[in-house]
């Protein structure tokens, strides 16, 4: 554990957003989570954040002691300035430029900035966020080079020394899962399995071997295979 440290957890309600709670959990002294309500097709996985806070701090004691105030930001600006598949009703696609079009312009930009603002007021300096390179769809926002830049840019900004975690970056999901049992073990795992979101269309009645979901869009596939490959080294 990072002594005498704070942390703020970009926390939605997903598989690697709740992953990356547990290792906050595990890391710092004090943990705050903050969510972002931006008009996302699949809010209900905000629905999910309660549930899971709640049950994550049965799994340790010690996380119990840890675990801070929730913070939720209205976002809606977003909707305003933005034309994605993950706002509107419209079929999940490749845009022009190659880019999938459940990519919302701006969007971790302005997490980090807002999260970084509100970390300020909390006195915490670490931000951590589930960002993927490895498995994202092709978000630019979540790639190494940018949130490393956006460090640099948000320290002479601000005038702090804040730290963005992504300890995701380099995983893939079956990585993640792997990640999830050695935080918490086949609790946390069960817990995630059952009490994250992760489907772009919010579908939440349908269960999986690998969660809730539609099982056709990209995120559902990718928590699905990265479940399987999970189980099978699991088994071997």
């Amino acid at each position: 554990m990072t002594e005498g440290t704070g942390a703020l957890v970009l926390f939605s309600g997903g598989q690697d957003s709740a992953t990356c709670l547990a290792w906050a959990l595990e890391r710092f002294e004090s943990v705050e989570t903050v969510g972002f309500d931006y008009g996302q097709r699949h809010r209900i996985e905000l629905e999910c954040r309660d549930e899971f806070r709640s049950r994550i701090v049965e799994l340790n004691r010690s996380w119990r002691a840890r675990l801070g105030p929730d913070h939720m930001l209205d976002l809606s600006v977003l909707g305003q300035v933005s034309e994605t598949a993950l706002i509107r009703d419209a079929e999940i696609a490749l845009r022009a430029d190659g880019l999938p079009n459940t990519f919302v312009p701006g969007r971790n930009l302005l997490f980090f900035t807002l999260a970084a603002a509100l970390a300020s007021r909390r006195q915490l300096r670490h931000l951590v966020g589930g960002m993927c390179e490895t498995d994202y769809s092709g978000y630019p926002d979540c790639r190494d080079d940018t949130l490393k830049s956006l460090q640099v840019t948000l320290n002479l900004g601000m005038g702090g020394r804040s730290t963005i975690h992504t300890p995701l970056m380099w995983l893939d999901k079956a990585q993640t899962w792997s990640l999830s049992k050695t935080l918490g073990g086949d609790g946390l795992v069960e817990l995630i399995l059952t009490s994250t979101h992760t489907c772009y269309i919010g579908v939440r009645d349908i269960w999986h071997e690998w969660g809730y979901g539609c099982g056709d869009c990209p995120a559902c596939d990718l928590r699905k295979k990265g479940w399987e490959k999970f189980t099978l080294s699991s088994e071997l």
